[in-house]
């Protein structure tokens, strides 16, 4: 969102889907009221630091890391409300004037702030707790408008993979947030917290809906309870009549973002960049946004299978779409769409997307930087997204440049190093830091191996060490 984007929401008004907050040094509980009804009814955006008349008062700056900070850990506290939401506030300056800002998705569940249910109506956050017709009519929206949402009162525990997935969960959390309250939670209070195990209001029946099960479902059971439901990864560079590399997947959302990940890496050239300093491999960036968006936002009501396309000069996804427009995205323009919110958060908290809308500026960005051009969202029936793989502008666009490390150092990495490195990768996205411990759990290695192996890396300035050797670190070189 840019500031003339806010100035003109500013000037439009309060209305269905924006509310102004005064809220100068710290966030009241009307802030959380309006997050409540806006996932309740159509979505939204919050700004704070403006008077209800559209004055700009601006945001106290010395307050501002606090209100931050509270707004995320509000959020995600399921004793405040509940499913938890993955939402930040964005700093943006308008006419000198700092103001923090949130777009608010709908959400495929009912949102309760404590016991109260709050819904919009015109320019006001209304609470319908207890009108038993309204919270009826609240829950038959959810409920028909979101496949994900679709109730299994007769799965069980033993239908899903919790002991196998969780710790995979926890660890992914932790390393996103290393106070996520589901470091600590247990395996059915994650499942609730996320809204994977929900009450329908209407009917009094308990149970997984589908989102639990496509995210954590042993394999039968996903097929049993979704039509036709597979990934299709394919290459096709020499035989363009078939292909001369496929992979059918047809397991959790959770495994299956990492076999389409290396399917990925494994058929495309990994360039690496410095951005802010910091040397980031741009294809995995691509690659995470077109494998989280085509898992996470594809209509699973259809028997149509998704699927991922790597030609010679460009990658190609496909999936079925409940479209809410119909044409070529403008990244500047959309307003995001949740077609799947439930699994949308889940991925965000995993660390598998970044905050809603973000995808697809992101998609923009790292495009440009790895091959000069842009790539082209099409929604429709089918959501299809091309991200050209070979330059057809001059690299100046990109807002990176080739990280001359990295170039001096790959090539000296042997066979063992190439694949170890490719192994804890996804884990070293966004600066983040790992040690030999979270190699050992993610990966397996023995905690001797894993020392041994980073060391290597860090000699060769792919990672750079931080601390003693008891609890050392390591991050991506900068």
């Amino acid at each position: 969102m840019t500031a003339e984007q806010i100035k003109k929401l500013i000037s439009d008004g309060e209305g269905f889907t924006v509310e102004f907050k005064e809220n100068v040094n710290e966030l009241n509980r009307s802030v959380f009221e309006t997050v409540a009804s806006f996932s309740n009814r159509y979505g939204g955006h919050i700004i704070l630091g403006v008077a209800d008349n559209g004055e700009i008062l601006g945001v106290n700056r010395n307050a501002a890391a606090g209100m931050k900070k509270n707004f995320v850990n509000q959020l995600n506290n399921p004793g405040f409300i509940v499913p938890s939401l993955f939402l930040n506030l964005d700093e943006i300056e308008v006419d000198g004037k700092l103001l923090l800002y949130t777009y608010v998705p709908v959400s495929s569940q009912m949102v309760m702030l404590g016991v109260k249910i709050f819904d919009r109506t015109e320019d006001a956050d209304i609470d319908i707790a207890r009108s038993v017709d309204l919270v009826a009519n609240l829950a038959r929206r959810k409920a028909l408008d979101f496949t994900e949402r679709q109730l299994f009162p007769y799965a069980a525990e033993k239908d899903l993979r919790l002991d196998e997935l969780m710790p995979k969960v926890r660890r992914r959390a932790q390393l996103r947030n290393d106070k996520h309250p589901w470091i600590t939670m247990s395996n059915m209070d994650i499942m609730r917290s996320a809204g994977l195990y929900e009450d329908d209001l209407k009917t009094g029946r308990k149970g997984f809906n589908l989102a639990a099960i496509l995210l954590f479902g042993r394999d039968e059971v996903i097929k049993s309870c979704t039509a036709g439901y597979y990934t299709d990864a394919i290459l096709r560079r020499e035989n363009l009549d078939r292909y001369d590399d496929r992979l059918i997947v047809e397991t959790n959302l959770i495994d299956s973002f990492d076999l389409l990940m290396d399917f990925i890496a494994k058929h495309t050239l990994d360039r690496f960049f410095l951005i802010d300093n910091q040397s980031v491999s741009v294809r995995s960036k691509i690659a995470r946004e077109l494998v989280s968006n085509s898992l996470a936002h594809r209509e699973y009501a259809s028997t149509v299978p998704a699927q991922i396309i790597i030609e010679r000069d460009r990658i190609v996804t496909k999936n079925w779409c409940r479209a809410s427009q119909s044409g070529k995205l403008d990244p500047n323009r959309f307003t995001p769409n949740p077609k799947n919110p439930i699994i949308s958060q889940f991925f965000v908290n995993i660390g598998y997307a970044d905050k809603l809308g973000s995808g697809v500026r992101n998609l923009y960005n790292y495009t440009k930087i790895y091959s000069g051009a842009e790539p082209e969202l099409i929604e429709g029936d089918i959501f299809t997204t091309i991200v050209p793989l070979t330059a057809s502008a001059q690299s100046s666009e990109a807002v990176g440049k080739p990280s001359e490390n990295r170039r001096k150092t790959v090539g000296k990495l042997t066979a063992n190093d190439e694949n170890f490195f490719e192994q804890i990768k996804p884990y070293l996205l966004n600066g983040e830091w790992i040690t030999a411990k979270s190699v050992e759990e993610i990966i397996g290695k023995s905690n001797t191996v894993a020392k041994e192996l980073l060391a290597r890396l860090a000699s060769l300035q792919i990672l750079e060490a931080d601390g003693t050797t008891k609890g050392k670190r390591y991050r991506l070189m900068k």
